[in-house]
């Protein structure tokens, strides 16, 4: 029976997630609320998206702060009994999915907690800090000792070790030393400090409910709070929230550092209802659809969406062309993150435990399927065969991205350049390896415009190999090897 080949850690090459770019990390963030871990653990809840392997909250109770973490999805790492054990008015959490550290240590689990001379701290991290090894091997030097491997405990470090004089200062003296992506929400005694990179790689956002003031990686996670949106955490920005109020600090303004917001949120990571980096996910990936209909046109008779991030442009493509848009697939959403033994009967099936293709609308059709990406081809062979086999005539695959050529480094789980199909194969041998009558991709330059212009600072590294930040050879061995 299929069940008994269902596992819940990955045991071959080929994952069964539909995803083979896995999702990197959420953070939630709220102060001055009697629920302000309950609020976090809802915050978290609509932020599931960003992280599926562990969640945890940090609530500082007026003396230390208390926290509870562990590995699964939100509503399973939280019971009643569990939020009830969280008693204070200020709080952080955090979703995870593993770009940096062991994926099955509890101690790479977030939010990192510790107590130190400058009292308790704790910190979520979303992003990836690109020399954090060095640092990491300067500090075991020092005598410093690691409970994890990820990254973001380096900062912990970094921060409690600083000579600087007050808390801001320590947080400042360590965070003008990282390179990379990093969207830190800091909880030390009383205070609550959110601070984006310069580059501005990670979403991050800020809003009121009532007296509490929140941030969070998307907006969907104020809105399930009923939370007004105020502004995004600007790029380089740090901002402190006590008793005193509110008060914004730039500790990176002489630092030359081009903008660099991840393109790649508008394709799939973010919820469509979402607005990140001052912008409608929903609309811009809606075009997506419009211009890759433009650019790459053909005659079908139906256009159908890889669920769920390609539904949103296969309705643009479909408006765009005219052509009527269906629902060709219908996916599971009971699955979870489940990987399967590597015979041959279960990777065939492996796909279609989570979409199942409608054959009343595919049958003797014409079919334009729009995915955001692809990754290593396997999962859109499948796909396209499942498509022919449900009785599609013809199947013509329409990508709403560039072909991602290049890994990335700033926390996006991606496999290395020789594994990317795109970095080793032409469009057209990619479109015989995955078997479709005809595979088109939205242009770079159609892109940027309709993510509103390449002056909004965006970073393409994945599609051109333009990386904003020089990467370190230690970093690129370490991901080949992981």
């Amino acid at each position: 029976m299929l069940y008994n080949y269902l596992l819940k850690f990955r045991i071959s090459g080929e994952a069964f997630y539909m995803k083979e770019i896995k999702e990197y990390c959420g953070v939630f963030g709220i102060y001055n609320s009697e629920h302000a871990a309950y609020y976090t653990y809802l915050g978290l809840y609509a932020l599931q998206h960003r992280g599926q392997e562990s969640a945890g909250i940090a609530v500082f109770n007026g003396k230390n702060i208390d926290y509870h973490k562990g590995f699964g999805l939100v509503s399973g790492v939280f019971s009643t009994e569990a939020l009830d054990s969280l008693q204070g008015n200020i709080a952080i959490g955090h979703n995870r999915y593993s770009t940096s550290g062991a994926s099955d240590s509890i101690d790479n689990v977030q939010p990192i907690v510790v107590s130190s001379k400058i009292g308790n701290i704790a910190i979520s991290h979303n992003g990836n800090i690109v020399n954090a090894l060095k640092f990491r091997k300067k500090l075991e030097d020092e005598g410093s000792i690691f409970r994890g491997t990820s990254d973001s405990e380096v900062i912990v470090h970094l921060i409690v070790k600083s000579k600087k004089g007050t808390v801001e200062e320590k947080i400042i003296d360590a965070v003008t030393k990282l390179e990379g992506a990093f969207s830190l929400l800091i909880l030390n005694n009383n205070k609550l400090i959110a601070l984006r990179d310069p580059w501005g790689f990670r979403p991050l956002v800020m809003g009121e409910l009532e007296d509490s003031i929140i941030f969070a990686s998307e907006t969907c996670a104020l809105d399930l709070l009923g939370a007004k949106y105020v502004r995004d955490v600007e790029p380089g920005e740090m901002v402190i929230v006590d008793e005193t109020g509110i008060k914004s600090l730039y500790p990176f303004k002489n630092r030359n550092c081009r903008k660099s917001q991840c393109i790649f949120e508008f394709v799939y990571f973010s919820r469509p209802d979402s607005h990140i980096f001052g912008k409608s996910v929903y609309s811009i990936r809606k075009e997506f659809g419009k211009t890759l209909a433009r650019e790459n046109p053909v005659e079908a008779d139906v256009v159908i969406a890889v669920p769920d991030s390609g539904l949103v442009p296969a309705i643009g493509y479909s408006e765009e062309s005219g052509i009527p848009f269906q629902l060709g697939f219908i996916r599971n959403h009971y699955v979870g993150r489940t990987f399967i033994k590597p015979t041959q009967k279960t990777r065939d099936i492996s796909v279609k435990v989570k979409l199942n293709p409608v054959p009343d609308v595919l049958k003797g059709k014409r079919v334009i399927v729009i995915d955001d990406s692809i990754v290593r081809g396997t999962t859109s062979r499948k796909i396209v065969r499942m498509l022919k086999e449900a009785g599609a005539t013809e199947v013509h695959m329409r990508i709403s991205s560039p072909p991602t050529k290049w890994p990335c480094y700033f926390g996006i789980d991606t496999p290395t350049k020789d594994q990317l199909i795109a970095s080793n194969h032409s469009i057209e041998e990619i479109a015989e390896y995955i078997e479709a009558d005809s595979l088109a991709y939205l242009s770079l330059e159609g892109m940027l415009k309709a993510a509103g212009g390449k002056e909004c600072g965006y970073c393409t590294a994945c599609f051109d190999g333009d990386y904003p930040i020089s990467i370190p050879k230690e970093i690129i061995e370490q991901a080949k090897k992981e």
